[in-house]
């Protein structure tokens, strides 16, 4: 093994240990994932993937553009209710109950607006 690869193996090893320690109460769950991924395919015919992120809280699950909290695309709550969370342009939050991940697709038309509301801003 390469002194390169043998590094990058052992910080990969790292991360895995740091991920497990159990003071850590976030858990980003496969539906979490699910989620974030429609929402990255709804978003792809818009902007380059690649902008797209998500931070994880303890209580909610937020996709963001260009990596930037300031600029939040939506919001999820996936307990046992499910909300999907959009804020106007003063950052208020409109929450809506949805029954399952796909509902996700039935806000296509929101997100885009959101994606086109930070493009024309430059915000």
């Amino acid at each position: 093994m390469s002194k390169e690869t043998e590094t990058s193996h052992l910080n990969s090893e790292e991360n895995i240990e740091n991920d497990e320690q159990p003071n850590d109460k976030i858990v980003t769950t496969e539906e979490e994932i699910e989620a974030f991924l429609i929402v990255k395919a709804i978003l792809r015919q818009k902007l380059s993937i690649e902008r797209i992120h998500y931070r994880d809280a303890q209580s909610y699950f937020s996709i963001i553009l260009d990596n930037n909290n300031r600029k939040p695309i939506c919001r999820l709550y996936l307990a046992k209710r499910k909300f999907i969370v959009f804020f106007d342009k003063d950052k208020k939050e409109n929450k809506i109950e949805i029954e399952k991940i796909d509902d996700i697709f039935n806000f296509s038309d929101n997100l885009m607006q959101i994606i086109e509301n930070y493009e024309n801003t430059g915000n």
